[in-house]
């Protein structure tokens, strides 16, 4: 199974970048992010108390489900 930090790598990269990229950045240079989790709970945890900018926490709830229809159900 891939954690959600796998799943977002797929977001990095893009020119120029939107939110979800700015967010896999973020998430690829932070090394405390925890990169093999699968559990919301951890990762928006993670995010309340780390948040890199305004809108990321709604952002990630988005992303969320769409990692959850892919990889979770």
């Amino acid at each position: 199974m891939r954690s959600f930090y796998q799943f977002m790598m797929t977001y990095r990269g893009k020119k120029p970048p939107d939110d979800a990229a700015r967010l896999a950045d973020w998430m690829f240079f932070d090394h405390d992010f925890p990169k093999h989790s699968t559990a919301y709970d951890e990762i928006s945890a993670y995010l309340e108390w780390n948040s890199p900018f305004a809108t990321a926490l709604s952002l990630f709830d988005e992303l969320w489900v769409v990692y959850e229809n892919k990889y979770l159900l």
